[in-house]
């Protein structure tokens, strides 16, 4: 039998508070949002500077309204109950603490998740996930899309499980290098005016191509990037694999499936390295095959500076807080729309321009509806 929660009278809230604890009062149940308030899809300054008022009411009323799944979610942050107080009023209607107490979670944090009982899931938490999910089958896919807020393990190795994982700003360090000395490369080869489209089939239509003509093709090269991660992202990543197919679901977890089952993992949140070089490698194979050297590696160099930018503002829209009002803004609240309630549509990071035309776009009433 679990033991009875714990009762917390108002004082030990206020030491809490003047602590720096954020804590949300739901009816006379509390919960400690400290550990998650960094990762709040609103920012955190939003979900501290609500700080006073009637919890209850902020959580299921305007302006910030919350769907039942996002509930379930908080209880993951469960720590007690209120003391009942001889006054009428509340902790937080008596006084308010200032910059400490929130009394809301930001409605663009809406997911289909679950409270995590590493006992009673469907996998074993204290295994490395990655060869238990194909044993799920029909189940995968409702499971996968409940989120949680810990961390994964996929593989047995120490070492294996190293490269499956990388900080953010490692992405930085290892390609803009490349970014860089590819650029300057194709800049140099493209000013000996050596360099020809079409020479293999035809030398008196042939067209040459001009060092100017180096940011036009890097630009050529980004814009590839943003409708080759728009497929990626649409018809691989969310892909649904064949129940009685234990590879494929395994794979599918393996390369997007464990992203939205712990999608504040901070350290799965970009590509990492070695995995990354062998697609990388696929695409600079490939553009030296199809056109000049110059050319070929000038595309590329364009597109692997946008999955960089891809790759960092994907972390951003998970961690970051841009202000209310800005592109990023609305980027974030549709990305997380995206993995919290329409696994199906807005597969865009950097943008919604491939959603439009390929009719995957996330209809605004769905934003409206809650502001």
């Amino acid at each position: 039998m679990a033991p009875p929660p714990r009762a917390y009278s108002p004082a030990e809230l206020r030491q809490r508070c003047a602590q720096g604890a954020c804590l949300v009062l739901r009816g006379r149940r509390l919960y400690d949002l400290s550990g998650f308030v960094r990762l709040h899809p609103g920012g955190e300054q939003l979900l501290r500077e609500r700080a006073g008022g009637d919890v209850s009411a902020a959580l299921d009323g305007p302006p910030h309204r919350h769907s039942r799944n996002a509930r379930r979610w908080l209880e993951q942050y469960y720590l007690g109950e209120l003391r009942p107080a001889p006054a009428p009023q509340s902790l937080l209607e008596t006084e308010k603490p200032v910059n400490s107490t929130a009394r809301t979670m930001n409605h663009r944090m809406d997911p289909r998740c679950k409270t995590v009982d590493p006992d009673k899931d469907l996998v074993d938490w204290y295994k490395p996930l990655l060869w238990q999910v194909g044993h799920l089958g029909e189940k995968y896919d409702e499971w996968v899309h409940q989120p949680v807020d810990r961390p994964i393990r996929l593989f047995h190795s120490d070492f294996i499980e190293s490269l499956s994982k990388t900080a953010w700003y490692i992405v930085i360090m290892v390609w803009i290098p490349v970014v860089l000395y590819l650029s300057w490369f194709c800049y140099t080869s493209l000013a000996q005016g050596t360099t020809r489209l079409f020479s293999s089939f035809t030398t008196e239509y042939s067209i040459p191509v001009h060092k100017y003509f180096f940011p036009f093709i890097f630009v050529l090269g980004m814009c590839l990037w943003s409708l080759v991660e728009y497929l990626i992202h649409r018809f691989l990543f969310h892909m649904k694999p064949p129940a009685s197919n234990y590879y494929l679901i395994t794979l599918h977890f393996l390369l997007h499936g464990q992203h939205h089952k712990s999608p504040f993992d901070s350290s799965r949140l970009v590509f990492p390295p070695v995995p990354a070089s062998l697609v990388i490698g696929f695409f600079y194979t490939l553009l030296r095959l199809l056109l000049p050297e110059a050319v070929g590696i000038s595309v590329f160099v364009g597109g692997l500076f946008g999955y960089v930018v891809y790759d960092m503002t994907h972390y951003y829209l998970h961690y970051g807080s841009p202000k209310k009002g800005t592109y990023l803004y609305g980027l974030k609240a549709y990305h997380v729309k995206h993995h919290f309630e329409h696994q199906k549509s807005g597969f865009g990071i950097t943008s919604k321009f491939w959603d439009r035309p390929f009719k995957t776009l996330i209809p605004e009433e769905t934003f409206e509806e809650e502001d």
